[in-house]
């Protein structure tokens, strides 16, 4: 009898062994496919956003090569608008997680009646955004910036008003198309309004084609045009394909989900304001460098634009990081979870390291193609390394603040956001352009650590909700 029970006890342990190697085997190959997984739909959000790249590039170079004085009132009111743009960006991100849950459990009237809640709450937004930066508007003589740019930076901001409702329906409608894992269809719209953007920008700052030389208002009709054609064609997507048929007709029924609109609501404030309040202390940094003068704020504007390379990367691994997160939420599996948001941050670490590597190796290249100004373009140089200190720190928050917002247990942004960005990210702004002498090099240095500090208490709170904290 010792004998049978001994032997059945090395049997277990034998077992056991070969479980434990089991499961350590495939642990590799289950992040190989969390990978995959992450990157099938990050893709296509990934090549949708170097488009915007692209078109952010070639708006900057044509604008910089017409005058440094263009390129300066762009840096100025792209900086500001940013601020109300995000914001809207980030209301529509409460979408995500609630249409990803439900489409996880196939419940598609419930998809087309969230998403007719969903657009009427974010309309309103816009237009409350448009409201404050018409105010703005109405005050730029206040801001501080030099003299001569003011008349190149009203009839810009004029234009720019105009497009936040439509730039607001189509990320409202884009983020549904991330929801129920169709990242190729917003990818396809922002490419064909991104080449309509740079041919326009061709024909109306420089005048050819017999168009009218308008300079930096020319690139802004043009931008203008490309954001009415990709909201337009986002909504006949949703209304006018027989596959999302059911969305639509849910959609026009009109039959509320109870609680709805409350809950579009506790999810889409918190990311509004965390990604408002992000945006605007770069809207502050770009206030600032124009008191340094015009020089300073060029150079900031190039470097920001460079420095978006990165954050466009980041951002399409975090939309498909949340998406995913959202569909495991919707399931219970929490184990699963964890797996995305370290999967994603480690697809974004990588992201990060290649484009730190590009900014180092080719900032002179990059930076050069944005300007001829010899003074422009040395004090753009000096600010490679600082632009690549943020950029694990950017990394890091947009990783963890899309898997925070996967779980729609967003409520923790909004406190980390105003610390974050006011109480750590504004004053050390200031402190190092102006009292610390650094001008726009201290600029750029304060923002490693804001985005530092959001990123490690956005994965604090990740890790604590799916553990079952608040």
């Amino acid at each position: 009898m010792e004998g049978d029970l001994y032997k059945k006890n090395e049997d277990f342990c034998v077992n056991l062994h070969f479980q434990k190697q089991r499961i350590m085997k495939s642990q590799p190959n289950t992040y190989i496919k969390t990978y995959k997984n992450i990157l099938r739909l990050g893709l296509p959000i990934l090549i949708g956003q170097l488009g915007t790249i692209v078109v952010g590039f070639a708006d900057n170079i044509m604008v910089g090569h017409y005058s440094t004085e263009a390129l300066a009132s762009a840096s100025f009111v792209n900086n500001l608008f940013n601020c109300g743009l995000f914001a809207c960006l980030g209301f529509t991100y409460g979408i995500t997680p609630i249409v990803a849950s439900l489409f996880s459990r196939k419940m598609d009237n419930e998809i087309g009646s969230t998403m007719r809640s969903a657009v009427k709450l974010n309309v309103a937004f816009s237009l409350a955004v448009t409201l404050i930066m018409t105010i703005f508007f109405l005050n730029v003589e206040r801001m501080g910036q030099p003299e001569e740019l003011i008349p190149i930076i009203k009839p810009y901001f004029m234009i720019y008003l105009a497009g936040v409702v439509p730039v607001s329906l189509f990320n409202v409608f884009a983020q549904w198309s991330y929801a129920i894992n169709n990242t190729r269809m917003p990818m396809w719209i922002i490419l064909g309004a991104n080449a309509l953007n740079i041919i326009g920008n061709y024909m109306l700052i420089y005048g050819n084609w017999g168009m009218p030389e308008m300079g930096l208002t020319g690139a802004g009709v043009s931008t203008l045009t490309a954001r009415l054609l990709s909201a337009g064609l986002m909504m006949g997507a949703f209304f006018g394909r027989k596959r999302h048929a059911s969305y639509a007709k849910a959609f026009m029924r009109g039959v509320p989900v109870r609680g709805m609109a409350l809950k579009l609501n506790r999810t889409s404030w918190p990311v509004a304001v965390q990604m408002g309040l992000e945006s605007g202390s770069f809207t502050f940094a770009a206030i600032v460098a124009g008191w340094l003068g015009t020089i300073e704020l060029a150079s900031f504007q190039i470097i920001v634009i460079v420095g978006m390379l990165g954050f466009c990367l980041y951002y399409s691994v975090g939309s498909a990081t949340s998406v995913l997160v959202a569909n495991a939420c919707g399931l219970n599996d929490t184990r699963e979870m964890r797996r995305i948001a370290f999967g994603g941050y480690h697809v974004t670490i990588a992201i990060g390291t290649v484009s730190s590597l590009a900014f180092i190796l080719g900032g002179r290249f990059l930076i050069s193609a944005f300007t001829t100004d010899p003074a422009v373009l040395a004090m753009t140089m000096t600010l490679i390394i600082p632009l690549v200190l943020y950029q694990l720190g950017d990394a890091t928050q947009i990783s963890f603040a899309n898997a925070l917002r996967g779980t729609s247990n967003v409520m923790p942004m909004l406190w980390i956001a105003f610390v974050s960005y006011v109480i750590i990210g504004a004053p050390a702004t200031y402190l190092l352009a102006i009292p610390a002498g650094m001008g726009v090099t201290g600029i750029i240095l304060s923002f490693s650590a804001s985005l530092f500090f959001a990123g490690g208490c956005f994965a604090y709170f990740f890790f604590r909700t799916v553990r079952g904290g608040n």
